[in-house]
């Protein structure tokens, strides 16, 4: 008979076993995890605070960059005291919890670039219609029907997970609790619950990637036809970012929750991981909006409005210097 022992916590493998290796590893993703934070928030006060960027496409980058906030913080500050105080240990609530919240992050933020995909196909292939149908009581429907799915299907797949035994080794190979990690180490014969979940993650990802590749379809036949230049490159403007955003995400996300568990963790299963949590939250503020003629704007007018000395007045620079240059600063920054 199998030998199966309770198990009441695990331990994270993370990316070296050098203590000094890792305390650079924690450095460096407080680092980042900082810089994602500071954007994010910058983004969100700005089309809070900016009348002019009260519009759908600004409410769901607001939204958007509200779940890259929480989506990051799940799994990076844990990561970084289990890296400054060399203690890998995580209790299972604990591990249940990042499950949870990362599968429902991850859910919303799908289901949300594919509102985001419907409301640029209803800009571009039917403007007249657009305030109707694009109207501020559908836009939280939409927000609102995405935070609901995603928290239901972060329910369903934390609970398929922690409901089967877990023996033999407590070495999760990865920096946080991931699911093909925990399924390495689970006992039960019968993954029907988890399959299940499995499944459901997968309809749910092809019929958002069909939606969007069938919005983007309309869209572009519809950019061909404009007789100007300039219309069609300020069009696809605003179309390819929220293609790129959502192929990294939707990529790199399948890979590592979508694939067959096997026995053993690769290097390049953590570097998936680590796109998958980092990378997507720190481009959308990049390609969204700080290179965005009206976030440039709202930011300009943001600085005028602020004290010199004030916090957020110091943070508006440093963002500016830091990832728009010099000569972005110049030109938009009060410095």
């Amino acid at each position: 008979m199998l030998n199966i022992t309770r198990i009441t916590g695990f331990f994270l493998m993370g990316f070296s076993d050098v203590p000094e290796l890792q305390t650079v590893c924690g450095l460096f993703f407080l680092v980042t995890y900082l810089a994602v934070i500071m954007n994010n928030l910058l983004i969100i006060t700005l089309i809070t605070l900016d009348l002019k960027l009260q519009t759908p496409m600004y409410f769901f980058l607001k939204n958007l960059s509200l779940l890259d906030v929480f989506f990051i913080s799940v799994p990076i500050p844990n990561f970084f005291i289990n890296s400054i105080t060399h203690n890998n240990s995580i209790s299972i609530l604990a591990c249940a919890l990042q499950v949870f919240l990362m599968t429902s992050f991850a859910c919303a933020e799908i289901i949300l670039l594919t509102a985001m995909s419907y409301d640029r196909y209803i800009a571009i292939c039917s403007p007249l219609h657009y305030e109707a149908i694009m109207s501020s009581g559908n836009c939280v429907l939409m927000v609102g029907v995405s935070w609901s799915i995603g928290l239901l299907f972060g329910a369903l797949y934390t609970a398929g997970i922690f409901y089967m035994p877990f023996c033999g080794s407590t070495v999760i190979p990865q920096f946080f609790c991931d699911v093909p990690s925990l399924l390495r180490i689970s006992c039960s014969d019968t993954l029907v619950v988890i399959y299940t979940s499995l499944g459901i993650g997968f309809c749910l990802g092809i019929s958002c990637f069909i939606c969007i590749v069938v919005s983007y379809f309309y869209i572009f036949s519809t950019l061909l036809r404009i007789p100007t230049t300039k219309g069609q490159s300020k069009a696809f403007a605003t179309c390819i970012p929220h293609l790129t955003v959502f192929s990294v995400f939707i990529a790199t996300g399948c890979t590592v929750y979508l694939k067959p568990p096997s026995n053993t963790t690769s290097l390049t299963e953590r570097l998936f991981s680590v796109l998958y949590t980092v990378l997507p939250p720190a481009l959308n503020p990049l390609i969204y909006s700080l290179r965005n003629s009206d976030v440039q704007c709202a930011l300009k007018r943001l600085q005028q409005n602020l004290c010199p000395s004030s916090l957020l007045h110091v943070t508006v620079q440093s963002i500016c210097l830091w990832f728009c240059g010099s000569h972005f600063a110049r030109k938009f920054c009060i410095i």
